[in-house]
């Protein structure tokens, strides 16, 4: 059996404390992915109503950034502007909506699943992804080539390659 070289247990140092280290963003990347495959759905979303008085004469598209929800006009009729979700009185300013929000921490946990250049956060999603991207080169170091369990180790990766590709195209 081959013996552990520096290289392999500075590898592995590494790859144990940051995983020690990104344990809790980890989890927190896990249940927002889990739940953003059903962003589609209502899927633990409750209804938030929405009543308030903005300045009149407004067009649709202002409406959007107000009720910080995404605002097509269906129609308009007396002064009414219906969109999903709610109507506004363009006579007199009020608004009556309603959308569907996720609890206020996986709101937030979605917000910081989906961050864009656009907001801070997006330096920590480029962080976590370079450290995950460590995380997959880094694991070729934590058996000893030559092993069994690294051999079977790459029979597992080539088979994760397999289905990756195949879920690509499907």
């Amino acid at each position: 059996m081959a013996k552990p070289n520096q290289l392999n247990q500075t590898m592995r140092t590494y790859h144990r404390y940051l995983g020690f280290f990104l344990a809790g963003i980890m989890a927190v990347y896990s249940i927002s992915g889990i739940i953003m495959v059903f962003r589609n759905t209502d899927f633990l979303k409750s209804v938030v109503k929405i009543e308030k008085t903005v300045e009149p004469n407004l067009k649709g598209d202002q409406l959007g950034p107000i009720l910080k929800m995404k605002v097509n006009v269906e129609k308009e009729e007396n002064g009414i502007i219906y969109f999903k979700g709610g109507q506004y009185n363009s006579q007199t300013g009020e608004i009556k909506a309603e959308k569907k929000e996720l609890p206020f921490i996986l709101g937030k946990m979605e917000h910081l699943h989906k961050a864009t250049t656009n907001d801070p956060l997006f330096y920590l999603n480029l962080f976590f992804g370079l450290s995950l991207f460590f995380f997959v080169v880094s694991s070729f170091w934590m058996f000893l080539p030559g092993t069994k369990i690294f051999k079977k180790g790459l029979y597992f990766t080539l088979g994760g390659i397999i289905l990756t590709i195949i879920m690509l195209f499907v």
